[in-house]
């Protein structure tokens, strides 16, 4: 007698080897970022202090550039907080200042610098989702019908710019004062 079996199917588990060595290498890139000793950021290094073999970290990511992409996909997905206060200005206030002191805090701010300096064209994961969570901001604005709020261009141009330029190619911090001082700029008088 023939038993019938059912077709083999692959499951994954949430949390499984995968998941494992992907928070241990996602460790092992913050905690050489932030030890800033100068020594380079490759592949084997990683490797090495995260535990895993070198062909597990190029197999999954490829390059240095596309491992900072994830690491910074994963650090920067949904941490601010897009206000609603009812007020366009004080909502761009808020999002200014919430920028400021996530661009200040050293191990970010170490993250963005690799990114920039290693990511190639995929240096625009450190802005992307600041600028996704900016144009919800004026698309909920542009929707009330506020015809004056500013269009996201100008935004990212009078925001986003002078707040990542300050954070990453200057010694000056972007204090959440200053970058509520830009939001001025966008409005008429």
């Amino acid at each position: 007698m023939a038993t019938a079996s059912a077709p083999h199917q692959t499951v994954r588990r949430p949390g499984g080897r995968s998941a494992r060595v992907r928070a241990a290498v996602h460790q092992a890139v913050k905690e050489m970022l932030a030890e800033d000793t100068g020594d380079q950021l490759t592949i084997p290094a990683v490797a090495t202090r995260a535990g895993v073999h070198p062909t597990t970290v190029y197999r999954r990511w490829g390059s240095v550039g596309d491992l900072l992409t994830d690491v910074a996909t994963s650090r920067f997905s949904g941490d601010l907080v897009v206000p609603d206060s009812g007020s366009l200005r004080e909502d761009l206030e808020r999002y200014a200042a919430d920028l400021a002191r996530d661009l200040s805090d050293p191990d970010t701010l170490a993250l963005v610098r690799a990114i920039v300096g290693a990511a190639g064209e995929n240096a625009d994961v450190c802005r992307a989702e600041r600028q996704d969570q900016l144009e919800a901001i004026l698309d909920r604005e542009h929707a009330r019908g506020n015809k004056q709020a500013p269009t996201v261009e100008r935004a990212v141009d009078g925001l986003l710019a002078p707040l990542y330029y300050r954070a990453v190619f200057t010694s000056q911090t972007p204090t959440p004062e200053w970058a509520r001082s830009l939001v001025a700029h966008l409005f008429p008088e």
